[in-house]
């Protein structure tokens, strides 16, 4: 059996850790009590929307069901956080450093990450705040539109505690229309850790 072969990460998707890693992400689940159902896109490049966020908890059981499973994928901070000490735990845990003063903005700035890397998966909350929200921001469309790449929905169901993976959602010319959806789609199938944030 190969270094990260299991049912659930594809081959073209990136993947980081070993034995030692995967295990931690495997042993914090089994505490927690959560599983992974489903399996993701074999893609290069993909924006994953992890939905809703409601809880602190889905930082953790992302980073859990990634280490379990030998996958990779960044997500984006200011980068005002990146001071030493933190800096370089931030990069090692797949953190991008967004700067919010640059001439290119967010859009750009993450168009180019996607252009200058073979394999790269751009984690996402849509909600950008565990509280409710009646819409979705859609910065994750407009880089998915910029950088040329799928989106693919997670999401958290906190009545069976499963992360329920792979629904790759196609994008049409109508961002308002794309967002709409996917928050209805997300809102009628995934529940959160805290259904009543959703």
């Amino acid at each position: 059996m190969a270094k990260y072969d299991n049912d659930i990460v594809p081959e073209l998707a990136p993947r980081a850790g070993n034995f030692i890693t995967r295990a931690i992400g495997e042993a914090i689940l089994k505490v927690l009590g959560w599983k992974m159902v489903g399996s993701l896109p074999n893609e290069k490049k993909l924006i994953i929307v992890g939905a809703p966020h409601t809880s602190n908890l889905d930082g953790i059981l992302a980073v859990a069901c990634m280490l379990s499973v030998g996958l990779k994928f960044s997500f984006m901070m200011k980068k005002e956080m990146f001071v030493f000490p933190f800096g370089a735990f931030f990069k090692a845990l797949g953190a991008i450093p967004i700067d919010r003063g640059a001439k290119k903005n967010m859009v750009e700035q993450m168009a180019d990450w996607f252009e200058t890397h073979d394999k790269v998966w751009l984690g996402v909350t849509p909600e950008g705040t565990r509280k409710k929200v009646a819409r979705y921001k859609k910065g994750y469309l407009y880089i998915a539109q910029a950088a040329n790449v799928p989106v693919s929905l997670v999401g958290v169901n906190g009545h069976s505690k499963e992360v329920i993976l792979g629904k790759v959602w196609t994008l049409t010319d109508d961002l308002d229309a794309d967002n709409a959806a996917i928050k209805a789609y997300c809102d009628e199938h995934y529940s959160g850790v805290h259904p009543e944030k959703k």
